[in-house]
């Protein structure tokens, strides 16, 4: 498939306004121009950006609810963060944190937010710092293959504690990551198939509280 044609197939189920297609294909544009210094995304996957990133990504924009404060953990090339910052740019109060330690990666996020005017903020940290130093109040935690539910949910703790819920896009192991994390974790959550991956799930968390805290059992 081309890229044209694979634009042309994501663009059925984005749900997305014509303004904010244009700032998808700048941030395409962007992206391929950055590749060729720069390995933002897998090479094997660069004919299907749209389907494979953009619309993987966008998936999530119906389950935002209210959120208007989001947190994007290991935001890498800006999926799902900046697509959803770019998507959302019209409405009042809303604002990514992109979180993302890789400094040639943070300052490709920095340049798609300024030439699209996402309302993005990029943070070239590593997440646990982030957490430990930042004072925000976020209303929700994302992030795209990034690392095991167990570890995320490490990353999110303070978050969720101060009262954010997560959505993390996860692949064909989800189940098994989910046992893991029952181990540690007691989880209260939804798994919601993915729409663009037949193997894959969304894991919408509303709380998790570390089992040797009070209050756990």
């Amino acid at each position: 498939m081309t890229l044209d044609a694979d634009r042309r197939e994501a663009l059925l189920s984005l749900p997305v306004s014509r303004e904010t297609v244009g700032d998808f294909d700048a941030y395409v544009d962007l992206l391929l121009r950055w590749q060729r210094v720069k390995n933002l995304v897998a090479p094997s996957t660069l004919q299907q950006i749209w389907t494979r990133h953009l619309a993987d990504s966008a998936q999530l924009l119906p389950l935002l609810g209210e959120a208007r404060t989001i947190v994007d953990f290991g935001s890498g090339a800006g999926f799902p963060g900046l697509v959803l910052a770019i998507a959302n740019k019209g409405v009042e109060g809303f604002q990514v944190h992109l979180v993302e330690a890789n400094g040639r990666k943070a300052s490709f996020l920095r340049e798609v937010a300024r030439v699209t005017g996402a309302p993005a903020t990029v943070h070239a940290i590593r997440i646990e710092n982030f957490v430990a130093d930042w004072r925000g109040q976020a209303d929700l935690i994302t992030a795209r293959a990034l690392a095991s539910l167990t570890e995320l949910l490490g990353f999110s703790a303070e978050l969720l504690k101060k009262g954010a819920s997560a959505l993390f896009l996860k692949g064909q192991d989800v189940e098994q990551e989910l046992t893991q994390a029952t181990k540690y974790w007691n989880i209260q959550a939804e798994l919601i198939p993915s729409l663009t991956d037949s193997t894959g799930q969304i894991v919408a968390i509303k709380t998790a509280i570390r089992r040797s805290e009070p209050g756990a059992e």
